[in-house]
């Protein structure tokens, strides 16, 4: 007797066609923000397959996964969506907002902190009961925003070319306490905080450069060329990913600077994350999105929408 053969086949009895359709792989998507058309596109990884859309408001900018929910920033309209990630369903739409641009969220997985251009703010959410819990006024223009990995610290590029970088005490999620300002050596555009927790990321808006800070002095550790600015930046462990759109290129490095990879994406790709394994950058004007290894290699390069302003990455099973 075949045993193997016997026994994968009683197994498969055993289940029955009700029990074998609740059956759900989870699988890490893309999520990628139709901006001229109103929806999400849900992007396969692993085989750069279109595998649903998710409609939301018009307008769709930022996009940043939190947990199990995606915090989606409709800035010309004022107003954030928020997408669960096992259902690919927007669950609620929060007003409250002048220009909302971008999320960082808190280790928790149930707080997230949205920056917002128009009232110089960042606003803390409550994912769990999808409200708003909180607000402080850091500056105007706030726009790019990163988080510490303990959760205690925001820092805020105040602006495309940014003059001043916001620093928002965050110990209590919903208690925001505004501690003051300092001034990057250049314009500053993108902030990146490192896993290791010691020290910050930020990228210009105005030139081919980048400086890494201390985090706790706050000052300058080393400075770094860089491709055109403005530059965008995403971390993992000992990796720090710039990107840069004007040249149409992905960057790897070490924590400390020294560059490991070079990658070409299209040009138009400006905005960068990394999670569950992959390096995503969308590009904007273009609707393409291209997905990197860790290693900072180019994956696959797929055509998804007319433009797409950015996107992050998912684990589901809903597709």
């Amino acid at each position: 007797m075949d045993r193997r053969g016997f026994l994968a086949g009683a197994a498969g009895l055993a289940l029955s066609p009700r029990a074998l359709a609740e059956l759900r792989i989870e699988r890490t998507v893309a999520l990628v923000t139709a901006d001229l058309e109103s929806r999400l596109v849900v992007v396969d990884a692993a085989t750069g397959r279109v595998v649903r859309h998710v409609p939301t408001l018009s307008k769709p900018r930022s996009i940043e996964a939190v947990g199990a929910v995606a915090v989606v920033a409709h800035s010309e309209l004022g107003l954030v969506s928020l997408v669960d990630a096992a259902s690919l369903r927007v669950t609620r739409v929060l007003r409250g907002f002048g220009e909302p641009r971008y999320t960082a969220g808190h280790p928790d997985g149930r707080h997230a902190f949205v920056s917002d251009a128009k009232r110089g703010e960042v606003v803390a959410l409550d994912l769990q009961h999808g409200e708003i819990a909180g607000r402080v006024r850091v500056g105007a223009l706030a726009r790019h925003i990163t988080i510490s990995p303990d959760g205690r610290t925001l820092w805020v590029a105040l602006g495309r070319k940014a003059k001043e970088i916001a620093v928002v005490d965050v110990r209590g999620p919903t208690r925001l306490r505004f501690a003051g300002t300092f001034r990057p050596p250049f314009l500053a555009h993108d902030v990146g905080w490192a896993p290791n927790g010691r020290c910050v990321w930020v990228t210009s808006g105005d030139r081919h450069e980048l400086a890494i800070y201390a985090a706790a002095s706050r000052r300058v550790l080393s400075r770094h060329a860089a491709d055109e600015p403005p530059q965008h930046v995403t971390c993992r462990r000992d990796r720090v990913y710039v990107a840069s759109g004007d040249s149409g290129t992905v960057r790897t490095h070490r924590l400390n600077g020294r560059r490991l990879a070079m990658a070409r994406v299209p040009t138009g790709s400006y905005n960068v994350q990394e999670a569950h394994g992959w390096v995503v950058t969308p590009g904007l004007g273009r609707g393409s999105v291209c997905l990197l290894s860790l290693a900072g290699r180019v994956v696959r390069t797929e055509q998804v929408a007319r433009s797409s302003h950015d996107a992050c990455l998912v684990v589901t099973s809903a597709v």
